[in-house]
């Protein structure tokens, strides 16, 4: 049985910076990648970051280049999502999710973790 669990969300001043976490356990990881996706109240769920677990290749969304840093670590079944200069507009519920293919579509990620919440204060 394949989990994810994600921690590091929080709540933070406009301008500041999060790190989330995320463990999968009970999966299958050689060929394959792990990602973020974010909702916010009323909003469908957005793609924010993904990364291929063999560490080349990664995706981000417009809203969050040059702010957010995806990264895996030593242990191939976690990744990091760095958020750094965070608006209030990243407030959402994060989750992390393993994947097939890099990307912002909901159909190629298959496990999901409960999602950690972020709130960014303006």
């Amino acid at each position: 049985q394949v989990q994810l669990v994600e921690s590091g969300g929080g709540s933070v001043q406009a301008g500041g910076s999060l790190r989330l976490s995320c463990v999968a356990s009970g999966y299958t990881y050689s060929r394959n990648c792990m990602g973020w996706f974010r909702q916010a109240p009323g909003k469908g769920r957005e793609g924010v970051a993904a990364i291929y677990t063999g560490g080349v290749g990664t995706y981000y969304a417009d809203s969050v280049k040059g702010r957010f840093t995806i990264s895996r670590g030593n242990a191939k079944n976690t990744v990091y999502l760095q958020m750094n200069s965070l608006k209030p507009e990243d407030t959402a519920m994060y989750y992390c999710a393993t994947c097939t293919v890099v990307g912002d579509l909901v159909d190629e990620y298959n496990y999901w973790g409960q999602g950690t919440q972020v709130t960014v204060s303006s």
